[in-house]
């Protein structure tokens, strides 16, 4: 399987001292969770055969808590640009190039895809927030905007009861390390 390439941006509010995630329902990870709740359902179906779900499980079951991100699918754009567009489509947020740092690349999805995701990290402020976020429902996305409090980002980091992807457990890491001593002193 191939897919393209991605961008995702660990983002910071420093006006408020949050995280800014967000939060949207992924139809893979419920049907996982369809599978894991209601086994009997999916033991004796295959590709041509499929029947209705008699009794399916809430929606928020495919709900999950991720980085803002986005594909790397026009060739005209750079990797910056590309998460620039992607944290004022989906959060709000203008974030000028010159404000990114880029934290590292690396491979996701290795058993499937192989696909490279380049990380960024961005602050922003209450006064760059230019729009309400929430993606653009015409490509199907319904993205809603979260805010995690710093002091509650590990906290939140590892608790299973919010599903979440590993970039947000990594990034949230990365901030401890590398940006969190700068923000106490600020």
């Amino acid at each position: 399987m191939r897919t393209h390439d991605s961008v995702s941006i660990l983002i910071f509010n420093t006006s408020r001292q949050c995280f800014v995630v967000v939060k949207q329902f992924r139809p893979a990870v419920y049907m996982c969770e369809m599978e894991r709740h209601q086994p009997q359902d999916f033991q004796h179906k295959d590709q041509e055969c499929w029947y209705p779900v008699a009794n399916p499980i809430p929606a928020a079951s495919g709900v999950t808590y991720e980085l803002c991100a986005g594909i790397v699918d026009n060739p005209e754009l750079s990797l910056e640009e590309i998460a620039c567009k992607e944290v004022l489509e989906e959060c709000g947020y203008d974030v000028p190039i010159s404000d990114l740092k880029r934290i590292t690349s690396y491979r996701s999805g290795v058993g499937v895809t192989g696909s490279k995701q380049t990380m960024f990290y961005a602050e922003v402020t209450d006064q760059m927030k230019t729009g309400e976020g929430g993606g653009q429902p015409e490509e199907g996305e319904l993205i809603e905007v979260i805010e995690i409090p710093l002091q509650d980002s590990m906290k939140f980091a590892f608790d299973e009861n919010f599903p979440k992807t590993m970039g947000v457990i990594f990034s949230f890491m990365w901030f401890q390390n590398h940006r969190a001593q700068e923000q106490l002193e600020k």
